[in-house]
């Protein structure tokens, strides 16, 4: 096996949003694996840094950016670093996302659909923008964000979390078809369906988490879109079961 093949993202630059834990901390460490040097962004720094270990102890290269993307210019100041650093970004994973309480709509809780408005919306946009410059300098950047099905097909007392995922879905292809003329980033939209996350546990508390598949499938999934590139605009679901 040739270096090329056992690091086919050697030398890229990604970053992944929620890596602390789940579907992030795992594309954060698949990511390492196939070369890629990880930019490592969440809240809790003691979380964050466990995940730089473990990529660090198989070999990797990651940089911790402990920030809540809410706040302020957090992301301003990211992408800033960022482009100090390495001047551009060749993959962005876009997983952090809150999970507000499962309720009638007409009992939503308005500081939780503020939040999540803020985290799962704002957010993706502000990290669309701040990113955008740096995505345009690599030669074939990729952006692959994590949605929900409830965002496409509206289920009773998701409708706080639905909204948040369809107006993200809507931020990611318009982005995608305004860019993909006239640039060679590419978007993708990925469902990563049940899978073994705190979310999960927090929306179906009577399940078995070995029911459904582990986050490791899902990174698996993003890793292969990465590397192998993908047509603008795919969105797809993995059903991969546990």
């Amino acid at each position: 096996m040739t270096r090329a093949e056992a690091k086919p993202l050697e030398g890229q630059i990604a970053l992944v949003t929620g890596a602390s834990r789940g579907i992030g901390a795992e594309t954060a460490k698949a990511l390492a694996a196939a070369g890629a040097h990880v930019v490592l962004t969440a809240r809790k720094v003691k979380d964050l840094e466990a995940v730089e270990d473990a990529i660090h102890d198989a070999g990797g290269t990651a940089t911790i950016a402990p920030l809540d993307l809410i706040e302020g210019d957090s992301i301003a100041r990211l992408a800033q670093a960022i482009a100090q650093r390495w001047d551009r970004l060749d993959i962005l994973v876009i997983n952090a996302a809150m999970l507000p309480s499962l309720t009638p709509v007409t009992q939503i809780d308005p500081k939780q659909f503020s939040t999540a408005i803020t985290l799962n919306v704002l957010a993706t946009q502000a990290l669309l923008a701040n990113c955008d410059p740096l995505l345009k300098r690599s030669k074939n950047a990729r952006v692959i964000g994590l949605t929900s099905s409830v965002g496409a097909e509206p289920r009773a007392f998701w409708g706080a979390y639905g909204a948040t995922k369809a107006a993200f879905d809507t931020l990611l292809s318009c982005y995608g078809q305004e860019v993909g003329r006239i640039s060679d980033i590419r978007v993708a939209i990925l469902d990563p369906g049940a899978t073994r996350t705190a979310m999960r546990a927090r929306a179906y508390p009577g399940e078995d988490p070995q029911s459904v598949k582990p986050p490791e499938v899902v990174a698996q999934r993003i890793v292969e879109l990465a590397q192998n590139g993908f047509a603008n605009l795919v969105r797809e679901r993995v059903e991969t079961s546990a």
